[in-house]
């Protein structure tokens, strides 16, 4: 990251923005930078908590399912 605040902060001081400017910039923008692969991480987790449950509920029917059958409540 630190690789990418330097570019930042170069593009900007070619562009002609003041040094304290550039460098207040180029930090800003790695923050920004970190709370996008917090968010990320947490969309993932989200994302996976997802799938697992709707397996889970897939395995559950089965098994309601298969039960049922063998009560005889089904066919």
């Amino acid at each position: 990251m630190a690789l990418q605040r330097g570019a930042i902060r170069e593009a900007l001081l070619s562009a002609g923005a003041p040094s304290e400017k550039a460098d207040k910039t180029a930090e800003e923008l790695a923050g920004y930078e970190n709370r996008l692969a917090t968010i990320e991480l947490r969309l993932n987790v989200l994302m996976f908590m997802v799938a697992a449950l709707y397996a889970l509920g897939g395995l559950a029917l089965w098994l309601l399912i298969r039960l049922a059958s063998k009560a005889g409540a089904i066919g």
